[in-house]
């Protein structure tokens, strides 16, 4: 017998098919599903089914003062079913982190802060001696499953007077430790964008790509993406949202889509205060802000699900198939109109929203609460 039955469920392609769970994985997927199972669960005509979501930027320590949330209020409770940590602690606190991951509901992994105390202050990467590659290796070997990366934050207030110096280290930790998964925060500079996209080499991951600010991919002189940036996104830098409260800009996406570079990655750097004050509030709302610049739905759910998956090396999910992990999302399409609000201030109005319903994170569902996605 099967521990759970979904049916009556259809994909945003239009698919209709079943799906049976056992031990926390997809065991079949059919038309439909004769077999029974201890628990059906039969989706309404509305609702859809995918791979669960994937945030591949948050900051959820709890136990931290400037960036800080709770696994389950930005994962489970919104939709998520996975969340990546990015770079809130470093090698001295990511121990704690993973003692209370431990008893979250939502998945949690983390991108090792190469800062050994992560984010504790604003510039933790001014003091270079902070930076120890053998405290790195440390964390890492200790926690093998949960540490899936590490984070450099490559921006004016973090750097000091390091310059560029602080991304060749992360670099050189990079290719100590098998050339694991390395993101970069970008934003005001020092350093200059262009000298970070020259550092940063094939399946690197640029956060905050769309954001507004000089510094960023597009020239606010000729209203174009800056060449430097066509360079990195043709050398396979990943490019990833992380909308946060001052990196994502309405104009600059929208340009970006126009020009022909698409984001590969949607992730939204969400912690308390945006959260509860906007201007990201949850995935769906940066979801409803992506397809009002132009992504495609289908578009939309791969960059949270199969492809964070792979740039991360969560093999066991972010994929609708047998034998993946039964993390699923269900979620429903509705017309309305809502007012959405970028970084920058600048408001529009969508009209097609997105609407989680409920989160099913190893085989067990959960509802998502109603007030998701109505900001």
């Amino acid at each position: 017998m099967f521990d759970l039955k979904i049916q009556n469920a259809k994909t945003i392609t239009g698919e209709r098919l079943s799906l049976a769970v056992k031990d926390g994985k997809i065991v079949k997927i059919s038309e439909q599903i004769e077999e029974p199972a201890k628990e059906i669960l039969t989706l309404a005509t509305d609702e859809y089914l995918s791979a669960g979501w994937i945030d591949d930027h948050v900051h959820c320590f709890e136990e931290m003062n400037l960036y800080y949330d709770y696994p389950d209020a930005i994962g489970v409770e919104k939709g998520v079913t996975t969340v990546i940590d990015a770079g809130t602690t470093g090698s001295e606190n990511i121990g704690r982190f993973y003692e209370l991951a431990q008893a979250a509901k939502t998945n949690v992994y983390a991108l090792v802060n190469i800062s050994k105390f992560g984010i504790v202050e604003q510039d933790e990467l001014a003091d270079l001696t902070k930076v120890q590659s053998d405290l790195v290796r440390q964390a890492l070997t200790e926690f093998p499953e949960f540490i899936v990366g590490i984070k450099a934050r490559m921006s004016k207030t973090v750097i000091g007077e390091n310059g560029i110096h602080p991304l060749l280290m992360a670099k050189t930790i990079q290719k100590e430790n098998d050339n694991l998964p390395l993101m970069v925060h970008i934003g005001s500079n020092p350093p200059e964008l262009s000298d970070i996209l020259k550092t940063m080499t094939a399946k690197d991951v640029l956060t905050h790509c769309f954001n507004g600010k000089p510094n960023g991919i597009l020239d606010q002189q000729t209203d174009k993406i800056k060449d430097f940036v066509w360079e990195a996104y043709h050398k396979g830098v990943i490019f990833d949202i992380g909308h946060g409260t001052d990196s994502f800009n309405f104009h600059v996406a929208e340009t970006a889509r126009q020009e022909g570079l698409i984001c590969h990655s949607i992730s939204t750097d969400i912690y308390i205060r945006n959260r509860q004050n906007g201007p990201v509030y949850d995935m769906a709302t940066t979801l409803e802000k992506l397809h009002l610049v132009g992504y495609s739905w289908t578009e939309i759910l791969d960059k949270i699900t199969r492809v964070p998956a792979e740039n991360f090396g969560l093999s066991n999910k972010g994929h609708l198939s047998v034998g993946y992990d039964t993390d699923l999302t269900i979620f429903k399409l509705k017309q309305g109109e809502k007012t959405l609000t970028d970084s920058n201030g600048n408001q529009r109005i969508a009209t097609e929203l997105i609407e989680p319903t409920q989160t099913i994170i190893g085989g067990k569902v959960y509802q998502v609460p109603a007030t998701v996605g109505t900001h």
